[in-house]
């Protein structure tokens, strides 16, 4: 089952999005990939600056995206506030003043611009003579620039309207547009507006009575709408500054604090509070930059995926041209790319600068879905553990429990040493039950209920020091890498998530315990503190009682708490504890230790292909007759084929040939194609990619990542020194357009390839195709030199 992965390194491009093909046959007969220009993914580049005699350097701007077109609306030089529109073509990389007629806003900054059909709408806004530092003022108003007239015209809406502001933040969705919170003159807000803009003369606000956990009154924070929901990051909020996440439902105007427990020590945190800074929507994912972060101007990009509730820091291409840390600088998205521009930079000084982020667009790695579908579905389970006293079952798969846990692993393997100690033995005596049928002593191996075949009996694994309830949080850890987040204040959930501690602990699970002390911690209150200590110190968890204590002798929770019913029910030596914390607190230890935050499911599956669980292979692969062992249920949770081959048709032998329609891959690609079966790996060779394009269509994978990859692997990586494995690739596959390009370069690059000892082990078809292929290229002139040489 070892081997090496051989996959090399290659600067990743932008592929675009590919659909499965459902009419095509499973017979790869053609491949099209129409090579076009590719940009690097997650390259900035530096485009041209906008010039003082088209529009000022500016700052507190705002920036929309209509076409292929940015446009620029006011903000301030430094000086003066501006109410000037800009236009950036973002294909010809020009500047220019943007086409105007009417009577635009009043020269403005802090104001908010978003584009609705073929109209920007700005609103509010902070005008006046910064200069003089007179008549300045918040405003409420609200004007439409039509793009295809070039005309101004001020929406004059009738009834109660918002309080003037600037700072706030802007949105458009389902044909209205949404303010919220922002600065008055004298105080943050968190009020949400709305008002249709679907026609005019109707046109009136709405104030949204908002629930649920709303963000605090603030300002300077970007809005962006993704997957249907609002999302306000951070902000100038006072003493209370954060760098809380928000999302806001739209269906029930409902705002939830999105958690940040379930981040681990050691994996990327969230962007630290900062105000001034952008956020935008791409795909999944939220981008956010800049901005002031306790007196420094960063220059990260962060990026939070909206489905796994993950951070992370894009690492940018080597090649890229970074802009400096800033503030009060607009972007907006076209295609997929992010345009930056202006912004206040060091030493106050504005910006004229235009910046161009190249986002990736690769559909999401299903791994941890796909493994926890399995968990749910408990199909092909071959392993049922026998918990606690009472003795409950709980199934699961040899195959993913023996990956992440070596307690467990040793557990099962004990088991099976003694179910075969067993068979060696002798069957056991059987009993006859009352119609007459043999019925099997306690003993025996029961039938596999969920194991899809039903032909294999289940390995029972008792585990007495484990209940069901928190041995099943647990199963679900292993499968995914996460558990279910607690009800805030629901004592027993805590109580449950303390259990399943207890058991990482036990079972040496460092990244469980960790999510576990972090979801602990964070869901302490008033209400369950008590309860929480107590089962702490119960099950002798030392890390959360002492936190429960010193939550508890907190100056601001300590009357608070004392004053309970639950505190005069607490055991005589926790209170005595608690008095005493309370008179003499100990001092704060700070330990320079790194936190053990474990191995996480894609370095264990990882290291399973690599060579780990060798021991618990249960199908054979066959690739042109040569035996792969592998583990049903991860084939099975990973790919439609195999789930309904297992489930239906499973073969006898227990042995399965793999193809990709009628093509047989290469060993090298077969092997890339298990990485990312296992571990969702999509770094390959080019010539893999070639075999595998079709793959996840054939083997029905759950999205089309791989085929993605594949195709921008083949489109940009294509190079001399691996022309000739690509080209035998593609003549197996079938991908003529790819053959036709390989060809290409051979012939033009044809003194480079001679040299290449491959070139002598091409097939002869080959050989005579390279050798027709430079007849052709060879000009009749350069035919007649030769022949003078001869």
């Amino acid at each position: 089952m070892s081997w090496l992965p051989g996959a090399m390194s290659c600067r990743s491009k932008v592929a675009p999005s590919v659909e499965f093909d459902h009419s095509c046959s499973d017979s790869v007969e053609y491949l099209t990939l129409n090579f076009g220009p590719f940009e690097t993914v997650h390259r900035w580049g530096q485009l041209p600056p906008c010039d003082e005699f088209v529009g000022a350097r500016r700052s507190k701007h705002t920036v929309v995206a209509y076409r292929d077109a940015i446009y620029v609306f006011g903000g301030d030089n430094g000086k003066n506030m501006l109410n000037d529109l800009l236009r950036f073509d973002v294909k010809d990389c020009s500047w220019c003043r943007a086409f105007t007629t009417g009577t635009p806003p009043a020269p403005r900054y802090h104001h908010s611009a978003v584009v609705y059909g073929s109209s920007m709408f700005v609103f509010g806004g902070y005008t006046g003579d910064i200069y003089s530092n007179s008549n300045l003022k918040n405003k409420n108003d609200l004007f439409e620039y039509k793009f295809a007239t070039g005309q101004w015209t001020e929406w004059k809406v009738e009834g109660r309207l918002p309080v003037a502001r600037s700072a706030h933040g802007a949105t458009v969705y389902n044909d209205k547009l949404w303010i919220f919170a922002g600065y008055d003159g004298n105080a943050r807000l968190n009020d949400m507006w709305t008002i249709n803009l679907q026609d005019r003369e109707q046109a009136c606000w709405e104030e949204i009575e908002q629930s649920g956990e709303i963000p605090p009154s603030c300002c300077n924070f970007p809005v962006a709408v993704c997957r249907d929901k609002m999302f306000v990051f951070s902000g100038q909020s006072g003493a209370k500054i954060t760098n809380n996440l928000f999302q806001f439902e739209f269906k029930g105007n409902m705002w939830t604090r999105i958690p940040t427990e379930h981040l681990l020590r050691g994996s990327p945190p969230p962007p630290q509070r900062r105000y001034g800074h952008i956020m935008v929507a791409f795909d999944r994912h939220l981008y956010v930059f800049g901005g002031a972060a306790d007196n420094t101007l960063p220059n990260e990009l962060h990026c939070y995926d909206v489905d796994s509730q993950t951070w992370e820091v894009i690492q940018p291409s080597t090649d890229s041209e970074m802009p400096s840390g800033r503030l009060f600088h607009a972007a907006a998205v076209i295609h997929d790319a992010m345009y930056i521009f202006g912004g206040t930079v060091d030493n106050n000084v504005r910006s004229g600068e235009m910046y161009r982020f190249q986002f990736s667009c690769y559909p999401k790695c299903t791994l941890h879905e796909d493994y926890g579908k399995l968990w749910e579905n408990r199909q092909f389970c071959d392993v049922e553990f026998i918990l606690g006293e009472r003795e409950e079952r709980v199934l699961g798969h040899i195959a993913i429990v023996t990956a992440r846990c070596r307690w467990l692993r040793k557990k099962i393997l004990q088991a099976r040493d003694k179910q075969k100690q067993c068979k060696q033995e002798g069957p056991e005596e059987t009993e006859v039950g009352p119609s007459g049928s043999q019925k099997e002593s306690l003993g025996g191996a029961r039938a596999s209920l969920g194991s899809g075949s039903g032909s294999q009996p289940l390995l029972e694994v008792s585990i007495r020091e484990a209940e069901a309830q928190p041995f099943q949080v647990l199963m679900q850890f292993l499968y995914t890498d996460k558990i279910q987040y607690p009800r805030k204040g629901h004592v027993q959930d805590v109580l449950l998530i303390m259990d399943v501690y207890k058991l990482a602990l036990s079972f040496k699970l460092s990244r469980l315990e960790q999510l576990c002390v972090q979801y602990i911690e964070a869901s302490v209150d008033l209400q369950n503190v008590l309860s929480v200590c107590e089962n702490a110190s119960k099950l002798q968890l030392d890390q959360l009682k002492e936190h429960c204590l010193n939550f508890v002798v907190k100056e601001s929770h300590f009357n608070q708490v004392i004053m309970t019913k639950e505190f005069e029910r607490l055991s005589t030596p926790l209170i005595v504890e608690i008095v005493r914390r309370k008179q003499q607190p100990l001092p704060r230890v700070y330990s320079e230790q790194p936190v053990d935050i474990g191995t996480s499911l894609v370095q264990d599956m990882k290291a399973y292909l690599e060579g780990a669980g060798l021991d618990f292979c249960d199908i054979i692969l066959l690739l042109d007759g040569h035996p792969c062992p592998a583990h049903k249920a991860i084939l099975a949770a990973r790919s439609s084929y195999f789930e309904a081959m297992f489930r239906s048709f499973m073969p006898e032998d227990g042995q399965v040939n793999i193809s990709i329609g009628e093509m047989v891959p290469s060993k090298q690609a077969f092997e890339s194609m298990l990485r990312y079966i296992y571990y969702g790996d999509v770094n390959m060779p080019p010539e893999d990619s070639l075999y595998l394009f079709a793959a996840p269509y054939y083997y029905g994978f759950s999205n089309n990542r791989l085929q993605a990859y594949c195709k921008q692997n083949l489109e940009m990586n294509v190079t001399v020194e691996n022309v000739l494995q690509i080209l035998e690739a593609a003549d197996k596959t079938q991908a003529l357009d790819m053959k036709k390009h390989c060809l290409h370069i051979i012939v033009h690059q044809f003194i480079k390839v001679s040299k290449l000892p491959n070139l002598r082990s091409l097939s002869q078809p080959l050989l005579l195709d390279i050798i027709e292929s430079l007849a052709s290229h060879i000009s009749d002139k350069q035919c007649a030199e030769m022949g003078s040489d001869i």
